[in-house]
């Protein structure tokens, strides 16, 4: 993904000693994902004697349980039977990346760039995209277009191009991210990365979902603490050994990690010792606070959400 040399977080776990990190990953994850379960069952919160749990915003485990998920697959399942559509409507989705704005379009509208810039503006709620993550200019043709406009003109463009990349990386998330980059030429390309991982949930034999994957500003401060405690070569290997932990560490985990997972959720406890730590204040966007029903209500999402779900603390801080 992006370069690390400006990483905002580099230090956000300095000083800090984790015992384990793997421990404290799988811990982490298991506290989390019990959160879930008692909010979905309509318990009354806290759903956690943990202070850092109920004061700040995290991210599910499971990215399928996200609302935003959700919103991203049920938007492109009517494009699924062409490639090229598909493709198209995925990497619209990521760079909107508001599930109410697609849950209000149609896929179809994608080819009438009149007809959608319109609608973006003037139909659905505004503001029609989502700030969880920064969604920075790209470049095609020897021009820069800004989030409006990628989505409007720039895909209608260049998802031949895509598809060309996206084969020609014979399922290997990292390749294809890095091959359209080079053409993008993004400073965050974290969108770009998501719409590839979101590929792979509708076709496994063109983006294998155990593909590795690029590591995100956010979560590199943690998967550099596993990586040293396991003595890997790299966060792609760190990830490897990570998902062989889950057996020994998790086994009664809902389905098997994939590097997806780990990266994100290293993104994720990136933020909790964060607070640990003292560099990440509850503050703001920071702050999570329950309904009375124990129900979520639009602007009250716990941290349940992967990386285009859920108001991280900053809008900069999914990854």
């Amino acid at each position: 993904m992006t370069a690390k040399a400006n990483n905002p977080y580099r230090d956000s776990l300095a000083g800090l000693e984790i015992a384990d990190p793997v421990n404290a990953f799988f811990d982490f994850c298991k506290e989390r994902d019990s959160i879930r379960r008692k909010r979905e069952a309509g318990e009354p919160p806290p759903w956690t004697q943990d202070v850092i749990f109920q004061r700040g915003r995290f991210l599910n485990v499971f990215r399928e349980d996200d609302k935003g998920t959700k919103a991203v697959l049920r938007f492109a399942e009517p494009a699924k039977g062409s490639l090229t559509k598909l493709i198209h409507a995925l990497f619209f989705a990521r760079w909107c990346n508001h599930d109410v704005t697609l849950l209000a379009l149609d896929p179809a509208i994608l080819k009438k760039p009149g007809h959608l810039r319109h609608a973006l503006l003037h139909e659905v709620q505004q503001p029609w995209s989502s700030e969880v993550y920064p969604v920075v200019s790209a470049q095609w043709n020897g021009r820069a277009y800004d989030r409006l406009n990628a989505c409007v003109d720039m895909f209608p463009q260049c998802t031949p191009f895509l598809e060309e990349c996206i084969r020609g990386a014979r399922g290997n998330v990292m390749k294809a991210n890095g091959a359209i980059n080079a053409e993008f030429r993004m400073s965050n390309d974290f969108p770009l990365f998501m719409a590839l991982v979101d590929l792979a949930l509708f076709r496994p034999d063109l983006m294998d979902p155990n593909s590795p994957v690029p590591t995100g500003i956010g979560a590199a401060p943690y998967l550099d603490l596993l990586q040293k405690h396991l003595h890997c070569a790299n966060h792609q290997e760190t990830a490897i050994q990570m998902i062989e932990r889950q057996d020994i560490d998790w086994p009664d985990a809902r389905r098997k990690f994939t590097p997806i997972d780990i990266e994100y959720l290293s993104c994720e406890c990136r933020k909790y010792f964060s607070y640990v730590n003292g560099t990440k204040k509850f503050e703001g966007r920071n702050m999570f606070v329950p309904s009375e029903t124990g129900h979520i209500t639009k602007n009250q999402q716990s941290g349940s959400t992967p990386p285009s779900e859920a108001a991280p603390s900053a809008p900069s801080d999914a990854r």
